[in-house]
């Protein structure tokens, strides 16, 4: 196993065989994947702190527009997407948020959403729109894919973000997130199945009696 070799490439340079090999890898393995969940510990890091925060979650993934993320357990807080409605539930306040992902291709919840799914892209063309990739390397059996996103919108808070996947089959196990502030949120996966049975019932928002609906045009 090779201890570390970058394969980087910056905008105009031309890639080495073996950071498209990596890519191509990673895409084809995309392909066979129609829904993905998995456990996480969320490592948030920050200047202001001498230790960082860890919180337990669960991810469900449904391609190409389902995902459901709940941080703690029990859960405090859910982000749940289907097709182009985002929603955030705060079980705790008994509050609901709800975001239309539609629109304006700038929305800052359109561009969360794409930072969030760029550990599953469907193909090359659609992720190298988005995304621009600076750097692959490989250890430990594990190849690393840094990036950066293309809109300017979200460059305004974030330096950057990788993706970690081992190398015998491209599985996720890590994805960082990189603030312009110098702070990290790293999500480490452990657990994952890939094309579990996922009930419809995961991707669909139910409002309670009591609870408090938001949204855009809510104060």
């Amino acid at each position: 196993m090779i201890a570390l070799c970058a394969l980087s490439f910056g905008r105009l340079a031309a890639r080495p065989p073996e950071a498209d090999a990596v890519l191509d890898g990673w895409f084809a393995a995309q392909r066979a994947i129609r829904g993905w969940s998995a456990d996480f510990t969320q490592i948030r890091a920050l200047r202001a702190l001498s230790r960082p925060l860890t919180t337990p979650g669960r991810l469900w993934f449904a391609p190409p527009d389902r995902f459901r993320w709940e941080l703690g357990r029990p859960a405090r807080t859910l982000a749940i997407r289907r097709g182009d409605t985002l929603w955030l539930v705060y079980p705790r306040l008994k509050r609901i948020e709800q975001y239309p992902l539609d629109g304006d291709p700038r929305s800052p919840w359109r561009s969360a959403m794409a930072l969030i799914e760029a550990g599953f892209p469907r193909d090359r063309e659609s992720f190298e729109q988005r995304f621009r990739v600076e750097a692959v390397t490989r250890t430990n059996g594990v190849y690393r894919v840094r990036f950066q996103p293309r809109a300017a919108a979200p460059r305004q808070f974030l330096a950057g973000l990788s993706v970690e996947l081992r190398t015998n089959d491209f599985a996720l196990r890590a994805n960082t997130m990189t603030f312009v502030d110098g702070s990290t949120l790293r999500n480490e996966y452990t657990h994952a199945v890939v094309n579990p049975p996922l009930d419809d019932a995961l991707f669909t928002v139910r409002t309670n009696a009591g609870w408090e609906v938001a949204g855009p045009e809510t104060p």
